[in-house]
């Protein structure tokens, strides 16, 4: 941790800066519920069947995960001012071409787009994360705007409904459009990299920034090759595939699992579906708060982030299964919350893993590819789960299919996640002294 203090000026920054991670990553969660909410009045006007609708869901989802490569990558070169409120005015514009549609292929495009648009806003986040906060605040910051994600989940379904009831689903999607249009500029007005905002050197000491020339490296093609030399970063990814196909699996198909499986009405299934994601924010701010714990009580901050995710996922399988074999809907619900809670405790911790394992100037960088195989996961997770479902005639099959996926995640983490990945020139400097790193594959 870097000399120096926390001044007034600094943690004015900071409050204000996690405000606006928290407000664009809400929106973005919001706006990809857009299609979800709207699902029968689509289906209904374009003349669109269940599988079609099936193909929609997913056609967010595989753009998102392989942009995350190249964004990362720029990111790290243009910095997250540019990248981010390019980001936003992208997927917002994406979202005003929705309501603009008038055929399935069109549609397709412009969820795609909105995958392209929405892929700079996480990593964004890991880099802001790795720039503006000390190293013992990274894991509280990063549960904080970590939650935006099941904040923005959990209020989407009413807030859309009300839109869309009010306006029509057309409008539902230009209004979110417009209000993204609006968020992207306050981002760009408001926020200075730090690079931009003449800090003192007490101050930067205090960031662990300092003057370093880490820091203001410029990245290469071959510096974010190397990345994947590591036996971390695939551990990394490893992990978040789990994490992030248990939580698809809930945010494609909770509301149809209630339904279907538990036989609950549209109605009930409305409230009752919320529940599990009140929990995923107690989570998400509860795994900040966790590895920031074990890094003050002497757990090194990788292992303090490994560990944090291991133990989740792999908590999530077991409560999982049991939701999955209970007869009980009570406890069957019960058990969906503390899963969505431990899975946002996981999320939280992996994208604490990016600034502290990743070399300075490449945390955008690490923490778009871990997303990308993270988002593998959470493309692969509806497909899956429908194609078991229309099987087995249940969903259990497919719940119990979910708990291994979650269980073999965690080993991959335990086991590859060995330590911080060494900046290039250390690398080089191994290399020269016959040394190699740990953590090469």
């Amino acid at each position: 941790m870097g000399a120096g203090t926390g001044t007034a000026r600094l943690r004015r920054i900071q409050i204000t800066t996690l405000a606006l991670l928290v407000a664009t990553g809400m929106l973005n969660y919001i706006d990809r519920a857009t299609l979800s909410v709207a699902n029968p009045l689509i289906r209904s006007d374009l003349g669109l069947d269940v599988a079609d609708m099936g193909l929609l869901l997913s056609a967010f989802l595989w753009p998102y995960a392989f942009a995350q490569l190249p964004a990362g990558a720029l990111i790290d070169i243009l910095r997250p001012r540019l990248t981010l409120t390019a980001g936003v005015f992208c997927w917002s514009i994406a979202q005003v071409l929705g309501g603009l549609v008038t055929g399935f292929y069109q549609f397709i495009g412009a969820r795609a787009l909105l995958g392209l648009g929405e892929a700079p806003n996480y990593p964004v986040c890991a880099r802001i994360t790795r720039d503006w906060f000390n190293v013992r605040q990274r894991g509280t910051a990063t549960g904080i705007w970590n939650s935006s994600s099941t904040l923005g989940t959990a209020v989407s379904i009413p807030l859309l409904t009300g839109i869309m009831l009010i306006t029509g689903w057309r409008w539902m999607f230009i209004i979110m459009g417009a209000v993204g249009i609006v968020l992207s500029l306050l981002f760009y007005i408001t926020y200075r990299n730090v690079q931009e905002a003449d800090l003192t050197a007490d101050e930067l000491a205090f960031l662990g920034v300092g003057n370093s020339q880490k820091t203001a490296a410029k990245v290469t093609f071959n510096n974010w090759r190397q990345l994947f030399a590591y036996r971390t970063t695939w551990g990394v990814v490893g992990g978040f595939f789990g994490c992030v196909y248990g939580t698809w699996l809930y945010t494609a198909w909770l509301p149809g699992y209630l339904e279907i499986d538990r036989h609950f009405t549209i109605a009930k299934t409305g409230w009752v579906g919320a529940i599990p994601y009140a929990f995923g924010v107690v989570g998400s701010g509860f795994g900040g708060w966790l590895v920031d714990f074990l890094a003050r009580h002497g757990v090194a901050p990788v292992k303090a982030r490994k560990y944090s995710m291991t133990a989740a996922l792999i908590l999530t399988a077991l409560f999982t299964t049991i939701a999955a074999e209970t007869p009980n809907d009570t406890l069957a619900i019960a058990c969906i919350s503390v899963s969505l809670f431990m899975l946002y405790v996981c999320s939280t911790a992996t994208w604490a893993m990016a600034p502290v394992v990743a070399p300075a100037a490449l945390t955008a960088s690490l923490g778009a590819i871990q997303n990308c195989g993270g988002y593998i996961g959470g493309a692969l997770a509806p497909t899956i789960t429908g194609f078991i479902q229309r099987a087995y005639g249940s969903f259990t099959p497919a719940l119990l299919v979910a708990a291994g996926i979650m269980v073999t995640a965690a080993v991959i983490c335990f086991v590859l996640v060995t330590g911080p990945i060494p900046d290039v020139q250390e690398a080089a400097d191994e290399s020269r002294n016959d040394t190699p790193a740990p953590t090469l594959i």
